[in-house]
């Protein structure tokens, strides 16, 4: 592992919080007052030569704050080859709007054709050899080191290790980053009856550089799907708080992708994470 220090390598101040940029919240984030957010996320894929007034609104909000991305079309996990003509696209995207992260899944999406859904990998050597080289390859051709994400899952195929020791292997043979979505680990660890204290006690801290939270859906009593689709409950709160116990405060977004509430109640949500990672700003525990 990287013996740099979380702080050298954050792109963006402990403290930010962000809002993801979706369209149906162009003209709420357009006029919100400064200081409302530090930081907007989108997905590239979705706004690559995107003109007229979604575009004019893109230009004004990455002129206005930091722009991250986290892109959904990669398939870093996938058998089909890497699409290349495409991951140049991403990159001159992240040059136009200065991007300072950019992000992808532990996950694949596409086979002979895309899947329109991350699908899990399988937990096995194999699966992280593969993906590592993946990840590497990704980041020589950009020329910029990239973090990837956990994500939600709801069926272990051919598990040879448990996720977490799939998860520190894939990053750390690849020499890439982590977004760490707290809600994927609190999610998947209910549904497969796993401690999620220990899954983040367990990562590499210095190579944590972001955290997604958001809210799910209680399907039944054994069963908790990632939607981004509802309020931040409770328990993920508390889940958050005690990430930043453990590894100091990082930048955090907010994460709605549908259903969205009025503006001013995603305000309040994000003046919650605001308030948790201002208790831990002081320094990193990585």
């Amino acid at each position: 592992m990287s013996g740099i220090a979380p702080s050298a390598r954050l792109p963006l101040p402990p403290a930010a919080a962000g809002l993801g940029l979706r369209r149906a919240l162009l003209d709420d984030l357009r006029s919100a007052p400064a200081g409302d957010f530090d930081f907007l996320e989108c997905a590239p894929e979705n706004w690559i030569e995107v003109g007229g007034r979604p575009g004019d609104a893109l230009a004004e909000l990455s002129a206005r704050c930091p722009l991250t991305c986290h892109g959904l079309s990669l398939s870093l996990g996938g058998s089909a080859p890497l699409d290349v003509d495409l991951l140049r696209r991403i990159g001159r995207f992240l040059d136009v709007h200065n991007v300072p992260l950019y992000s992808e899944h532990l996950s694949y999406c596409s086979d002979a054709g895309h899947l329109y859904d991350l699908l899990p990998l399988p937990f096995t050597e194999e699966a992280v050899r593969h993906t590592a080289a993946r990840i590497a390859m990704v980041q020589d051709i950009m020329g910029r080191r990239i973090a990837v994400e956990n994500v939600s899952y709801y069926i272990a195929q051919a598990a040879q290790m448990d996720e977490l020791a799939f998860t520190r292997a894939a990053i750390v043979e690849a020499d890439c980053d982590l977004l760490l979505d707290v809600n994927n680990v609190y999610v998947n660890a209910f549904n497969h009856h796993y401690d999620a204290d220990a899954f983040i006690a367990g990562l590499p801290a210095e190579r944590i550089v972001c955290l997604h939270v958001a809210g799910h859906d209680d399907v039944s009593h054994d069963l908790k799907i990632d939607s981004h689709g509802a309020d931040v409950p409770d328990p993920v709160w508390q889940l958050l708080k005690r990430t930043y116990q453990r590894i100091g405060a990082r930048p955090t977004l907010l994460e709605r992708d549908f259903n969205f509430p009025p503006y001013a109640t995603l305000r309040e949500e994000l003046q919650t994470v605001r308030a948790v990672l201002g208790a831990h700003a002081g320094g990193d525990h990585g």
